[in-house]
């Protein structure tokens, strides 16, 4: 039978370890022990977990051990649900004033449409790929001609490892590029309003918009590539999805009465009278 090594000769550090710092993935398996029946999985995780107060064992009177968020554990999950929703929050505020903008321009705009585009072959004689792409903002022009419709892709990044993930998917980036004649990066302002990247990280083949006090600022102008029109699995995509709404009614009245006094001048001016 083998015994335990002796490990009394070796030197001890003067310094008790420190515990690793808790992570998503940590916050991901508390909220995995909440909503299960807290069956362990008796990994590092677990490990940390437990030594940080934030899980405890519970025996059963069968003999069966299941874990249970501590009080700790619970305020912890429910500050990380906080600071999620905060995040969204921020990201979304910024796709409506992007897609604001794109309405006010007169655009046909789409928030997070889910839409097939086509990636290049992998490699030299290979058929080419499809996939699916969800820009934050799709918008085409209010055309009735099919080779006018300018479609254009907004991605928005509102922090910055976001952003550097992101960009480390050139795929990705070729599927935005595949649907649209341009492609922008809008970029969110950190704690301290700096943007939280340079126009010079994001690719050439892509345009940069910057948040400067809750007004977007063009950084770089996005390259503006020929498309001739649009597929139809996209078109049957967009037919199916809605887009925002345009100008308010009181808005589009007031363009009505415009419209109508203009006519009614002219009508005057030429001697027909209403």
């Amino acid at each position: 039978m083998l015994s335990a090594p002796d490990i009394s000769h070796l030197p001890l550090s003067s310094a008790a370890p420190t515990a690793a710092p808790l992570g998503q993935a940590h916050t991901r398996r508390l909220r995995e022990v909440y909503r299960s029946a807290g069956w362990p999985c008796q990994d590092m995780l677990e490990i940390e977990l437990l030594a940080a107060g934030l899980l405890e064992r519970v025996a059963s009177s069968t003999g069966c051990e299941t874990l249970r968020l501590t009080d700790p554990g619970v305020a912890c999950l429910a500050a990380s649900l906080a600071s999620n929703r905060f995040s969204l929050s921020k990201h979304e505020a910024l796709v409506g004033l992007v897609a604001g903008e794109m309405v006010r321009a007169g655009r046909i705009t789409w928030r997070g449409v889910a839409l097939r585009a086509q990636l290049p072959p992998a490699t030299d004689g290979a058929p080419v790929r499809w996939c699916m792409a969800k820009p934050d903002v799709f918008s085409i022009r209010n055309t009735s001609v099919a080779a006018y419709v300018d479609p254009i892709v907004h991605e928005i990044k509102v922090h910055r490892s976001d952003l550097l993930g992101d960009l480390r998917r050139p795929e990705k980036r070729a599927a935005y590029l595949d649907l649209g004649g341009e492609c922008w990066y809008v970029l969110g302002a950190d704690t301290k309003g700096r943007p939280i990247a340079s126009p010079d990280e994001v690719p050439a083949e892509c345009g940069v918009m910057l948040l400067n006090n809750q007004r977007l600022v063009v950084a770089r102008a996005a390259p503006r590539r020929t498309r001739q029109d649009l597929p139809f699995g996209v078109w049957l995509a967009l037919a199916k999805a809605t887009p925002l709404p345009g100008l308010a009614d009181d808005e589009q009245g007031l363009l009505g009465c415009d419209a109508l006094d203009a006519a009614n001048s002219e009508s005057t001016q030429k001697g027909n009278g209403p």
